[in-house]
């Protein structure tokens, strides 16, 4: 799954939801970190059943190393919709990857 997600990505098949978009903005995130984080990223949870269409949460790093999350719809749809993204909180998570009990 995350490689067709990333060829759709590196082929601009994709679009931000609003909410991702005002989160860009919010956190001061670039189109190219977002690029960056699922180019080096892996799926770390999985929401098949998730209410606006399956979808999955990715964890990558940027090249200057920061930390992302980033959720995004399958890529059976046509065009890869980013829901949201965010900067992990490290006491939420183990080592970004995890959700902490």
């Amino acid at each position: 799954m995350i490689n067709d997600i990333r060829a759709k990505v590196a082929t601009d098949e994709f679009e931000f939801s609003r909410h991702a978009l005002d989160q860009t903005i919010r956190r001061d995130a670039t189109v190219a970190e977002v690029r960056e984080c699922i180019a080096a990223g892996s799926v770390i949870e999985d929401y098949p059943n998730d209410k606006y269409g399956p979808s999955c949460l990715i964890f990558g790093l940027t090249r200057a190393g920061r930390p992302l999350h980033v959720q995004c719809s399958y890529p059976s749809r046509p065009i890869v919709k980013i829901i949201t993204l965010y900067e992990p909180d490290p006491d939420q998570w183990i080592d970004f990857r995890t959700r902490k009990p």
